[in-house]
């Protein structure tokens, strides 16, 4: 069973010092939205290598920033790591001799499961996996969370309230964490692929590519919040757009010919397997 809660500011208040291992482009997103949310930029730590970077982010959101991850971890309550998949072993043992059982560690790396994480910690470290997608950027994500072996329901709710800053939030067993990535990790770019394709159509049949990007930009958008909006199924909300030997129909019935439905389905299993294939060849690093 999963859940969706939405948690406000004062919450976050309680939470101590926040460390950020790897803030690009993710972890800049989820620092931004919880400044936004009320959280003190001197309650922050953000690490990155490049100066460049780090002086970036301190005359942007004036949090504190260093290239050491081990000296950041040690004065935080929580550690999150956004980092790639393929640095996650090498991250996890610089920072291993700086956190203990009071130390919370929120993973948003794709296809890295708890029990490596934990493995690579002290005894009993608290972890969380999280997915979320791009939209955090416009505090519109959607992120998937999973506690750990010996994450509690207070810490999966500590992290609902800090990836509540950019969106909404579910709780899944951690077994669901691959069909997340494929459903909610990768979907917008299956429908920014949609969006592209419709534009293009557009400028085919004769609109300016501005008028046409308008015209899909706001009908996806409006789609979306209808979708939300009305809590109905969305083949009855298609249906209510097709009207019999209208051109909804007729368009319809291409896509259906052409198997789009089909090809949706296998695409998002090709991401389902892809993911678990990242976590196969994170175990496998860890273990060499």
């Amino acid at each position: 069973m999963t859940t969706d809660t939405t948690h406000g500011p004062t919450s976050l208040e309680a939470q101590g010092r926040l460390t950020v291992v790897g803030a690009g482009v993710m972890g800049e997103t989820l620092l931004s939205g919880l400044i936004r949310s009320g959280w003190a930029a001197d309650r922050i730590t953000a690490t990155h290598r490049r100066p460049e970077r780090r002086a970036e982010l301190t005359t942007r959101y004036a949090v504190e920033t260093t290239p050491d991850n081990a000296e950041a971890v040690r004065a935080a309550d929580t550690v999150v790591l956004v980092v790639k998949p393929q640095d996650m072993v090498g991250v996890l043992d610089e920072i291993a001799g700086s956190v203990d059982a009071d130390t919370l560690v929120v993973s948003l790396c794709a296809g890295v499961p708890s029990d490596l994480i934990e493995s690579r910690l002290p005894a009993e470290v608290p972890v969380v996996r999280v997915m979320v997608n791009t939209p955090a950027q416009v505090d519109e994500g959607m992120a998937a969370v999973s506690g750990g072996t010996h994450a509690t329901a207070a810490h999966l709710d500590q992290v609902t309230d800090i990836l509540g800053a950019v969106g909404r939030t579910v709780t899944v067993p951690e077994r669901y964490q691959d069909a997340v990535t494929a459903i909610s990790g990768s979907g917008p770019a299956y429908l920014f692929f949609v969006v592209e394709s419709m534009i293009e159509a557009g400028v085919h049949l004769g609109l300016p590519r501005g008028t046409a990007t308008d015209l899909v930009v706001q009908t996806m958008l409006g789609s979306a919040s209808l979708l939300r909006a009305s809590g109905e199924h969305p083949t009855v909300l298609r249906e209510r757009v097709t009207s019999p030997g209208g051109t909804t129909a007729a368009a319809l019935r291409q896509l259906e010919d052409h198997k789009v439905r089909a090809a949706f389905i296998t695409a998002i299993e090709a991401a389902h397997d892809r993911s678990r294939a990242l976590a196969d060849a994170a175990r496998r690093e860890a273990d060499q």
